[in-house]
């Protein structure tokens, strides 16, 4: 039986609550960039022509329902929603909630196969993925990673996964991906306007790099 996350019942494969406390179906992603870039509208996004309710649960993690506005790209325990996508400047801004799992739903050949690659045949080449509500991460073989970190570089682009939870990057460390998708930390980013923080992250990579 499906139950909402308010629900008082006790999870073993996730936490209810966000590391702030808030409950997971009343996350939404953010929509402060809408009057910029609306992913169900671009005709380049794997998300065109989407239809959302906003009073409809239906999309779950483990049998807790999450917030309807998620997009589903294919597994059943981590959502996103694409929040910016600027051609120009070959950037992208995602958000993720939920578990990445990929040793039992394999969730990096999902989020590459069905979305990164869609964007980078478009000429994306600069990643940002938004993990603040990930709360849990469970690893399998480095190929997917290995392969997209090199598929950027070579057009001399990035992935960076942004707000991570500790205990998250604790195993994401530990399966040493940070190699290939590095982790950073970004007190406020909803204060950003898109491209201020694309720029941010990306001088910060510029510097590190030298």
């Amino acid at each position: 039986m499906l139950q909402p996350f308010f629900c008082a019942c006790t999870a073993s494969a996730i936490d209810l609550k966000n590391n702030d406390g808030d409950f997971m179906q009343d996350i939404e992603p953010f929509y402060n960039w809408r009057h910029i870039y609306i992913s169900e509208e671009d005709e380049r996004s794997p998300f065109y022509g989407r239809v959302y309710s906003e009073f409809e649960f239906s999309q779950t993690v483990y049998n807790y329902y999450i917030h309807p506005q998620w997009d589903d790209f294919g597994s059943r325990t981590l959502y996103m929603k694409v929040i910016m996508a600027d051609y120009e400047e070959h950037y992208m801004v995602m958000e993720l909630i939920g578990e990445w799992n990929d040793a039992i739903e394999n969730d990096i050949m999902e989020i590459k196969r069905e979305v990164t690659d869609v964007f980078f045949q478009q000429g994306i080449t600069k990643f940002v993925l938004i993990a603040e509500n990930v709360l849990n991460f469970h690893s399998d073989t480095k190929d997917y990673y290995e392969e997209w970190f090199e598929e950027v570089t070579d057009e001399n682009g990035w992935v960076v996964i942004v707000n991570m939870p500790e205990q998250t990057q604790h195993d994401f460390k530990k399966a040493k991906l940070n190699r290939y998708l590095e982790l950073m930390e970004i007190d406020n980013w909803r204060v950003y306007k898109p491209f201020h923080l694309f720029k941010k992250i990306d001088e910060a990579i510029s510097n590190r790099l030298g």
